[in-house]
């Protein structure tokens, strides 16, 4: 239940601002379908994040306790620092020839590819070495930022300030990557 809480919040506040829910935003604004949005996105997170952590749980596998728990820790700690800088999405145009649902789940896809809340899920995955929980805790924090964001479109971005919820995620990530560091896994039992 831990992974499943740990995840869902961090991934929920890493998203605010982030480039999915801006394009969340476009595709809203653009399309004024938020069902078949809202399914490509849920689609899209759940097939992206579960490649991520099954990554994540395979890395355990290979990498040693105390070298994973290295890695782990500056892991998060990177998290922190990346969860700060502002993301810019791309300026490609959408092309709905496939319809609503499946331009959503390609572009939600496309753009979790390499993104911080992709990076995270990895990270929880090792950490916790549960997926499911994992995956569905990535997966619901990505549904927690985003439907407010279909739903409301452009109204949520001037509503939520972004800067001071990106700093609690990213506080939330250096305390993990020191209490990792530090070896509180062990201690704990995780």
């Amino acid at each position: 239940m831990e992974a499943f809480l740990v995840a869902t919040g961090i991934v929920a506040l890493a998203e605010v601002g982030d480039k999915t829910q801006l394009l969340a935003l476009v595709l809203a604004a653009r399309f004024r379908r938020p069902w078949p949005i809202i399914a490509g996105i849920l689609v899209a997170t759940l097939a992206n994040h579960a490649a991520a952590a099954a990554l994540g749980a395979w890395l355990t596998t290979l990498i040693g306790p105390d070298s994973l728990r290295w890695i782990l820790g500056l892991s998060f700690l990177a998290m922190a620092v990346w969860i700060v800088i502002p993301d810019k999405m791309d300026d490609a145009a959408v092309v709905p020839r496939h319809g609503v649902f499946l331009t959503t789940l390609i572009c939600f896809f496309l753009a979790e590819m390499g993104d911080k809340t992709q990076i995270a899920t990895v990270a929880l995955a090792a950490k916790y070495q549960a997926l499911v929980a994992v995956v569905l805790g990535t997966t619901a924090g990505m549904m927690i930022a985003n439907i407010p964001a279909v739903f409301l479109g452009e109204r949520i971005a001037l509503a939520l300030p972004a800067r001071l919820i990106h700093g609690v995620a990213a506080a939330i990530f250096a305390f993990l990557g020191v209490l990792t560091l530090l070896g509180a896994g062990e201690r704990l039992g995780l």
